[in-house]
């Protein structure tokens, strides 16, 4: 049974204070955000009522700080302008823009804390149905809470650019042979249908297979935000499990390696053809009217960074050049992009590791029906809806909690 609404949800009032006005910079309006930020942080009325938050008192004042800053732009921005020019105009409103994603949802947050402090009193009452139904809307109040935290926490954090461009997705097989192999080929089918199923475009680049034993494959993954989704992926993927080829039914312990690039356009990076080592070779395979007579496979080494890269999928030279152009592009913005991030946070390790066994980002065991991320430890029981793409976006939704949590914490 849906219990009734017990309260109702009041709006926070923000004052913005008589004793305070948007100023040039170098100001009292700039002194008072300091003093503000000297005094010692106090959690909100009703936030000991939420459980363990992510929002510690620090936050907490950065965030009072921002409500202000928010009610003077507004202020400001519904006043006279015309003393602006196009560019203060633009950059006023650029900011009352992003102040407004992060004080929106924080206001919400304070109304539930409010709400939390109500049902408390409520359910300290005698009257026992009354305590039941407060229950039920302190789990509900609590839900959205987290839901709110989880929001400002998006707000709150620096934006990566990467984030929304596509992907160059790497997989090879790591140890474990033939197994290894087979491993390999069934994640690619696996982000392949996670791709269709996200509705992006998922295009093979290169692939050395046997059968359904792939030794890598490099695929590259179009659409808005791919990047930012698959990120987390990248890292040793270690599989237990049965192979179809062991007569004693003993378990086998295999890895493959997957990387996840941002797709680099000629803007992002710049790669001049005099840093550039051009070989063509005859492509090698399963054999064709092109295999081993013509010169259609191409070698790309990029001489300042020493990065080579081979493809021979197409049957065109021009193709082959064209598709390992763009796979020495990605790993040559990803190695920019990572030197910067490393410079930021020296502490952040991304490598992928050397494919071992007991370096694993996630373990798929067949036995147990299970999937355990190690970051995080985290596990689904669904090895069917992981390999099928369908339960990987719920991985990467705790993945990316996580994250958001631990750049939090560099800001606090």
């Amino acid at each position: 049974m849906n219990a009734m609404r017990l309260l109702a949800v009041r709006p926070v009032r923000i004052s913005v204070g008589s004793a305070w006005r948007l100023e040039p910079p170098n100001t009292s309006a700039t002194r008072c955000y300091a003093s503000a930020a000297r005094s010692k942080p106090k959690l909100p009325p009703g936030s000991e009522l939420a459980g363990k938050s992510s929002l510690t008192p620090r936050i907490h004042e950065k965030l009072r700080m921002l409500q202000q800053k928010h009610a003077d732009l507004t202020t400001r921005m519904s006043g006279d302008v015309s003393d602006l020019d196009r560019d203060e105009l633009a950059r006023l409103s650029k900011e009352l823009s992003e102040a407004g994603h992060v004080v929106t949802p924080y206001a919400r947050l304070l109304e539930l804390y409010s709400e939390l402090v109500e049902l408390q009193q409520i359910i300290g009452a005698e009257d026992a149905a009354l305590r039941g139904l407060a229950q039920e809307e302190r789990q509900e109040a609590l839900d959205n809470v987290a839901a709110c935290e989880h929001e400002i926490i998006g707000a709150l954090l620096p934006k990566d650019s990467a984030e929304s461009a596509g992907a160059i997705l790497e997989i090879r097989a790591g140890t474990g042979g033939d197994e290894a192999s087979l491993f390999c080929g069934e994640l690619l089918r696996m982000y392949e249908r996670f791709a269709q199923l996200r509705g992006w475009k998922f295009n093979l680049m290169s692939m050395v297979d046997e059968g359904d034993m792939v030794k890598e494959a490099v695929a590259k993954v179009s659409g808005r935000g791919v990047f930012g989704v698959l990120m987390f992926e990248s890292g040793v993927h270690r599989v237990q499990r049965v192979p179809a080829t062991e007569t004693q039914g003993r378990i086998h312990t295999s890895t493959a390696t997957v990387a996840v690039l941002p797709q680099a356009t000629d803007v992002h990076i710049e790669v001049r053809d005099s840093d550039l080592r051009i070989d063509v070779f005859r492509a090698s395979g399963k054999g064709g009217q092109h295999v081993n007579t013509t010169d259609s496979a191409v070698r790309v080494t990029h001489i300042p960074s020493g990065i080579v890269v081979e493809n021979q999928q197409e049957r065109s030279q021009i193709q082959n050049k064209e598709k390992a152009l763009q796979i020495l592009r990605a790993r040559l913005y990803e190695r920019e992009r990572q030197r910067m991030a490393n410079e930021r946070r020296a502490s952040r390790n991304r490598l992928i590791g050397t494919g071992g066994r007991s370096e694993k980002c996630r373990t798929y065991n067949y036995a147990q029906n299970r999937v355990t991320d190690h970051r995080i430890n985290y596990s689904i029981y669904d090895i069917e809806g992981m390999m099928g793409g369908s339960a990987l976006q719920q991985v990467i939704d705790q993945l990316r909690i996580q994250h958001d949590l631990d750049e939090l914490a560099s800001l606090d």
